[in-house]
């Protein structure tokens, strides 16, 4: 296994990946599919936005995640990263591959000065998920009741926060 950044130009296959991965596995996403179909390369390459893909010998993604601001466009929220569109291939689950993914993504965002915590959402319904970013030190600061609706079931949504830096409040 090999951990390597991906890039809209050299994607190995990561639309049709993640495709399947969220018609596999509807309970466990906040978007469908049909949300996946036109969308962009989630990420632009650059040390605030950036793909991380786990790769078999045979060079085939077994596992993603996406790292950008949580914000482009907004000054007094640049301190604040998102990770998003965590997935791991089923047949591939299990091997500790997710914990090397999330541990370079917050070393990465770490090496940012800038970055003083990183931000991330799962569905209730997504156990396994959840347990992985409390082993790394997220904490839920807030749950939204029925975040997402998916035919007629709707989700919970546990919003995650794990600080990179102690905060300081001059107001204190």
């Amino acid at each position: 296994m090999e951990i390597v950044e991906i890039t809209a130009r050299k994607d190995f296959g990561y639309k049709r990946f993640f495709t399947a991965g969220l018609e596999r596995h509807d309970d466990c996403f906040r978007i469908s599919p049909w949300d996946e179909a036109n969308a962009p390369f989630p990420t632009n390459g650059t040390p605030y936005s950036f793909t991380l893909a786990a790769l078999s010998e045979k060079d085939e993604l077994m596992r993603v995640a996406s790292f950008k601001l949580e914000t482009d466009n907004r000054v007094k929220l640049s301190y604040k990263g998102l990770l998003f569109r965590m997935y791991v291939a089923s047949e591939y689950a299990g091997r500790g591959i997710g914990g090397k993914l999330i541990r370079q993504v917050i070393d990465r965002a770490k090496a940012l000065d800038t970055i003083e915590q990183i931000n991330l959402t799962a569905l209730t319904s997504n156990e396994r998920a959840e347990s992985l970013y409390l082993k790394f030190g997220f904490q839920v600061f807030e749950t939204e009741k029925n975040s997402v609706k998916s035919d007629s079931r709707y989700y919970d949504e546990d919003l995650m926060v794990l600080f990179l830096k102690s905060a300081v409040n001059s107001d204190s």
